[in-house]
C-alpha cells in the first residue's frame, strides 16, 4: 500500500520537531549501554551468579527486539505520535522499577520494559516521513537513525561518572528523568500524523514473530555459558528456524500482515536489511573493545591504565561523530543517492578498523578511532531508513523501519555473542582473574572488517539510481521540492472533492485503487477541495473518496503512464452519513 501526505501535515510540524525526536531516539538508546560501566560487578550488586547477572542485559535486548516492528506496526494503524509515547511511558516505569531494587528478578522485569522503548527509532521515522518538507527529510532521517549510536556513545561516559561517584541504582533515576522530559517534549511539539494503514493488528503474527525472535536471540546470546554445541543452544536454534518459517507462511496468506513479506523481498528492501546487520555487528565491536582496552592496567604490557570516566570520554566522539555526519549525510545523499553513501560509510568504517589493527598502544590512538568509526557507522546509519522510505509505501514505514531497527539490533547481538566468545578464548589468567590479550582484540577487529566487507557487497547489489533520476528525498532547496511535488502530480491523478452542491469538501480522504483491489495511494483534500495522487504504474484505476457527512463515491480512470495528469473532480452524493 502506498499513501502520500498532504503539505498542510508538513506545515504542522514545527521546527523544533526534528530535535524532540532525535532526543527521544537518544535517550531510548541510552538504555542499551546505561551498565555497560558496572557489568562486571552486577553479580556483586545483584547477589547472584554471573551468568544470572547477564540476564539483566539479555532481557533489555529481547523485548527490544520483540517490540521493535510490532510497535511499528501499531503506529501504522493507530498513529506513531501515540505509541511513541507509548514507548517512552513504558521505558519510565521499567526505569523505576529498576531503580527501587536490588532483586534480580525485579530488575530483570524493569531491564525488559525498558527495552520496549526501542520501538521509538523507527516510529520516529514514521513521523518525520508523514510531517516534513522532503528538502528537511533526508538529513532529519538521518540524525534520527544515528540516534541509537549517538545516545549509546554519550551514554558511556555519563554512566561512568555517575557510577564511579554515586549509588549506581542512580543510573535509573536519570533515565527514568531523561524519559518523563521526551514524553513532555513530545506532547508539546509533535503531532499526530494523519496517515494510517488499512486494516487491524495481526496479533497471531505479532506471537509468532516474537516467538522466533525469542528462540533465536536466546542461545546468540546465552551461547557462551550453555556452550555452542550444548542441546539447548542448537535446540533452541532449531525451533527458532521452524517457528519463523511457518510465520512466514502465515503471514504470507493475510491481507494486512504483520510484515508484508513480499514488500520485505524487494532487492531494495532484502539488501538494505542484510546489510544493516553487517553495519550492526561492526558498531558494536569498537563498543566492546576500546573500553575494555583502555582501562586494562599498564602492567599487562598493553592495557592503557585509563580511569572509567576516562575510558568513556574517549570513546564518546564515536557518538557525537555520528550525529553530525548527519548533515554531511543529507548534502551527499541528496547529489549521489543513499546507495553510494551506505558504501562511502563502510568503506570509512572498514579504514577505521584496519587503521585501530596498529594504533592500539596509547589513548589518544583510541579518540582517532572512535573519529573515524564514527564518520563512517553515521553514513551508514543515516543511509539505512532513506533506502527502506524510498522502497516502502508510506502506509507500512514504520513496520518496515522497525524490521530495519530489528536487523540492526541482531547484529550487534551476534557481535556481543562472537567478540565476547573471541575475548574469552584468547583471554590469559593473571592471579586467578581471566584478562583479555591484545591478540583478541586484534582478532575482534579482523572480525568486524569481514563484516563490513560482506556489507559491502551486499550494498553494490542495492538498486542505483538512474543517471535521469532525481533523488527520492531532496535536500538542497524549497525550489527542488516544489519541484518534485509538481513532477509527482503530473504523473498521477489530480481534482477536487466537491459535495453535491458544488461546494469543495476538505480532508476527504481519497484513495486509489488498483484493478487488484489493492490500495495503490491515498491523500486528503485540502481546503480547496483539491488533491493530487501520484500512480504507481500506467492502468485502470478506481479512485474512491468518502468524508463525513457524505456518502462515499468511486470512479473509475485509467492512466497512460506518462507526464499528463488526469483531471478527475469526485462530487460526492449530498445524503447525510453516520461520521
Amino acid at each position: 500500500m502506498t499513501q502520500t501526505t498532504t503539505d498542510r501535515s508538513a506545515d504542522r510540524a514545527s521546527g523544533a520537531v526534528v530535535p524532540v525526536l532525535a532526543f527521544a531516539g537518544i535517550v531510548v538508546a541510552v538504555m542499551q549501554t546505561l551498565l555497560v560501566p558496572v557489568i562486571k560487578d552486577l553479580p556483586q550488586l545483584l547477589d547472584t551468579a554471573p551468568s544470572d547477572a547477564t540476564w539483566v542485559l539479555t532481557s533489555t535486548l529481547l523485548s527490544g527486539a520483540v517490540a521493535t516492528p510490532i510497535m511499528g506496526r501499531l503506529g501504522d494503524l493507530y498513529g506513531k505520535r501515540r505509541m511513541l509515547i507509548l514507548s517512552l511511558a513504558v521505558m519510565v516505569v521499567g526505569a523505576l522499577v529498576s531503580a527501587l531494587t536490588s532483586d534480580l528478578l525485579l530488575m530483570i522485569t524493569g531491564r525488559t520494559l525498558q527495552g520496549f522503548a526501542m520501538g521509538a527509532i523507527p516510529l520516529g521515522i514514521g513521523l518525520m516521513r508523514d510531517m516534513l518538507p522532503r528538502e528537511k527529510l533526508g538529513s532529519a532521517m538521518a540524525l534520527m537513525s544515528s540516534s541509537i549510536g549517538v545516545g549509546g556513545g554519550l551514554a558511556l561516559p555519563a554512566a561512568a561518572l555517575v557510577a564511579q561517584h554515586s549509588d549506581w541504582h542512580t543510573l535509573y533515576y536519570g533515565a527514568a528523568g531523561l524519559g518523563l522530559l521526551a514524553i513532555a517534549l513530545t506532547l508539546l511539539v509533535v503531532p499526530e500524523s494523519p496517515m494510517r494503514a488499512e486494516g487491524t493488528f495481526d496479533l497471531p503474527g505479532a506471537l509468532g514473530l516474537s516467538a522466533g525472535l525469542v528462540l533465536f536471540l536466546l542461545p546468540i546470546t546465552k551461547g557462551s555459558d550453555w556452550g555452542w554445541a550444548s542441546g539447548t543452544t542448537l535446540g533452541l536454534f532449531t525451533a527458532s528456524a521452524v517457528v519463523l518459517v511457518l510465520w512466514g507462511v502465515m503471514e504470507l496468506r493475510l491481507k494486512a500482515p504483520l510484515v508484508d513479506l513480499r514488500t520485505t523481498a524487494r532487492p531494495a528492501v532484502l539488501f538494505t536489511n542484510l546489510a544493516s546487520i553487517m553495519v550492526g555487528v561492526s558498531f558494536y565491536v569498537v563498543s566492546l573493545v576500546l573500553p575494555q582496552l583502555l582501562q586494562l592496567p599498564e602492567s599487562t604490557g598493553y592495557g592503557l591504565g585509563q580511569s572509567m570516566v576516562v575510558a568513556g570520554l574517549l570513546v564518546a566522539p564515536l557518538g557525537l561523530t555520528m550525529m553530525f555526519t548527519a548533515p554531511v549525510y543529507a548534502r551527499l545523499s541528496a547529489k549521489y543517492g543513499p546507495k553510494v553513501t551506505l558504501i562511502l560509510g563502510l568503506l570509512i568504517i572498514a579504514i577505521g578498523y584496519g587503521a585501530g589493527l596498529g594504533l592500539m598502544s596509547a589513548a589518544w590512538q583510541s579518540l582517532v578511532i572512535s573519529v573515524l568509526l564514527g564518520a563512517g557507522i553515521g553514513l551508514a546509519y543515516s543511509s539505512l531508513p532513506a533506502l527502506i522510505v524510498g522502497a516502502v509505501p508510506a502506509s507500512e514505514t514504520g513496520a518496515a523501519n522497525g524490521l530495519n531497527t530489528l536487523m540492526r539490533s541482531i547484529g550487534t547481538s551476534v557481535s556481543s555473542a562472537v567478540i565476547g566468545m573471541v575475548l574469552a578464548n584468547t583471554a590469559t589468567n593473571v592471579g586467578g582473574v581471566e584478562i583479555p590479550t591484545m591478540h583478541g582484540f586484534r582478532v575482534s577487529f579482523l572480525i568486524a572488517t569481514g563484516a563490513v566487507a560482506v556489507g559491502l557487497l551486499l550494498a553494490l547489489f542495492l538498486p542505483g539510481r538512474r543517471p535521469s533520476e532525481k533523488p527520492r528525498l531532496r535536500a538542497s532547496s524549497e525550489e527542488d521540492a516544489a519541484l518534485e511535488r509538481a513532477e509527482r502530480v503530473l504523473r498521477g491523478f489530480q481534482g477536487r472533492v466537491l459535495a453535491a452542491d458544488g461546494a469543495p469538501v476538505a480532508r476527504a480522504k481519497v484513495t486509489l485503487i488498483d484493478r487488484r483491489g489493492r490500495q495503490a495511494g491515498a491523500t486528503l483534500s485540502a481546503e480547496d477541495g483539491s488533491y493530487a495522487l501520484a500512480v504507481p504504474a500506467r492502468g485502470s484505476y478506481v479512485v474512491a473518496a468518502r468524508a463525513a457527512g457524505h456518502g462515499p463515491l468511486a470512479s473509475s480512470a485509467t492512466h497512460a503512464g506518462d507526464e499528463r495528469p488526469v483531471d478527475l473532480d469526485l462530487s460526492l452524493p449530498g445524503e447525510t452519513v453516520s461520521a
